[in-house]
């Protein structure tokens, strides 16, 4: 089992520090490769570029109350929910298909009824 995993290509868990602009203020990012990967197909799906989805989170987890002191974490758990969602088929798999024209409450009722 574990075969998968140790022979995986290195290159997925090296990181990799990307600067970015948020409202004027240049910030970095440090994340292993397969987080990039992943958030460049979310974007994409709603053809954005990576510095503008992560701009949209952070605004949209601003104006939601929500405390960004692991800003990094968030956006590791954001692409482990997204592969998450696509295995449940909440998310469709087709990368043409975008996220924003989705029933996001109703798929967020779903979520909360699998983890209570």
């Amino acid at each position: 089992m574990c075969e998968l995993f140790i022979k995986a290509d290195a290159r997925l868990w090296e990181s990799t520090t990307r600067s970015l602009r948020i409202d004027g203020m240049v910030t970095s990012v440090r994340l292993e490769n397969f987080f990039w990967s992943k958030l460049e197909e979310i974007a994409h799906r709603d053809r954005m570029n990576v510095t503008q989805l992560i701009t949209k989170l952070h605004h949209e987890s601003i104006d939601a109350g929500h405390d960004l002191g692991n800003f990094t974490s968030f956006l590791r758990v954001c692409c482990a929910r997204y592969l998450d969602l696509q295995l449940t088929g909440d998310i469709p798999t087709d990368v043409k298909q975008p996220i924003a024209g989705l029933n996001a409450p109703a798929i967020l009722v779903r979520e909360q009824e699998k983890y209570h």
